[in-house]
């Protein structure tokens, strides 16, 4: 029983300091942690009220609470004084928003962003976990003698700042993603502006004196009523009927798809990548692998995300070539790619009809196979 009561608090500890740094950590869980910054501050922080302008300076500061949390809990400066308080506080706060979410969207109500998009929870799961962590450290605060005379609160305050301008050196807030209401470069290359007729559908070719030969060789010469050759006669090909053209969620972003890509009309492919992110350069390649292979391949359009936007020459390095693209201010590439998606995103539409959408690298990540199959469809 006395081994219990002595190993208790430091299991409740370790258990709290756990759950914060987690929590810190999944938050920039991503091959590029400034993506995962970007979806933390789309997802959850601008839906919660915060503007383009406060939200990547809050989502730092918090995060950086979370990790100096995470370790203060851990040391005897000021642990019942301030340390535990400020965490049930925290804690506390973040039960009132998620309260308020459920009573706004339901228990079910998505992915409450805790541990970012490492451990995806829901609201009411994330609540109960909150409670738990603050009924810890109730417990916690009661278990622990009376504050001593430890006087080292400036070693809390430089546990907070170690981290907080440690997420800020490490990850700048880009001022060309502030107030950006419009794409910050945007190129449409030639697969839009003059784009290659696709042999057998849309243009019907003359033929030279080569192919000419080749159909008299072919054995069969038709003459006309004098009796001289007759110009072989090319029957234009039937094009693919298509689906009903229909207007797609992605036409009214026409500060990021431009108006000159038609994406309503014909068949087009729409990429929301984010240009540090590995998985996106990866599905780039792919498309290019396949684009080379495939003469009808569609026109694509890459819509990237204000996250390192430096790199995109390096993305089109990666992926074999460049694209069509523009860049979108964080919150516009979320609201593109809809807050329940991830990045890599890649839609394929036809007269506007999205005949496929994958995203993430999960379940619904891009699959080659199936996309290969939709884009040979013939209707």
């Amino acid at each position: 029983m006395n081994n219990f009561k002595k190993y208790l608090p430091w299991t409740i500890r370790i258990i709290i300091a756990f759950l914060f740094l987690l929590s810190a950590v999944a938050k920039l869980w991503h091959a590029n942690p400034m993506v995962a910054l970007g979806s933390f501050e789309a997802k959850q922080l601008l839906p919660m009220g915060f503007s383009n302008e406060v939200a990547p300076y809050f989502s730092r500061f918090l995060i950086g609470a979370e990790f100096a949390i995470g370790l203060a809990i851990l040391f005897p400066y000021y642990l019942k004084r301030f340390v535990i308080p400020v965490s049930i506080l925290l804690l506390a706060i973040f039960c009132g928003q998620l309260s308020y979410d459920i009573s706004q969207n339901g228990m079910d109500g998505g992915n409450c962003g805790c541990f970012g998009e490492l451990i995806k929870m829901t609201p009411f799961e994330a609540l109960l976990k909150n409670l738990f962590a603050i009924g810890l450290l109730v417990w916690l605060y009661k278990l622990l003698p009376s504050p001593g005379n430890r006087k080292n609160f400036a070693t809390l305050i430089i546990f907070y700042l170690v981290f907080a301008l440690g997420l800020f050196a490490a990850f700048p807030i880009q001022l060309s993603k502030i107030n950006s209401d419009a794409p910050v470069n945007s190129t449409v290359n030639d697969d839009f502006l003059n784009p290659e007729p696709i042999p057998g559908l849309d243009v019907v070719p003359s033929m030279n004196s080569s192919e000419k030969s080749a159909v008299k060789a072919g054995g069969k010469v038709v003459l006309d009523e004098k009796g001289k050759e007759k110009e072989p006669e090319i029957k234009e090909p039937k094009k693919p009927k298509g689906p009903k053209k229909v207007t797609s969620q992605f036409s009214a972003f026409t500060s990021y798809i431009p108006p000159a890509i038609k994406i309503d009309e014909g068949k087009k492919i729409l990429c929301l990548f984010a240009p540090g992110c590995g998985h996106c350069q990866e599905t780039a390649k792919e498309l290019t692998q396949m684009r080379a292979k495939d003469p009808n391949f569609p026109p694509v359009h890459i819509v990237f995300m204000d996250e390192g936007p430096e790199l995109i020459p390096e993305f089109f390095e990666k992926a074999g070539r460049s694209y069509s693209y523009s860049v979108a201010s964080v919150a516009d590439f979320w609201k593109i790619i809809d807050f329940s998606r991830d990045t890599p995103g890649v839609v394929y539409l036809w007269n506007g009809n999205v005949r496929y959408f994958s995203d993430g690298i999960n379940e619904k990540a891009f699959d080659k196979a199936k996309f290969k199959k939709e884009l040979d469809k013939t209707e």
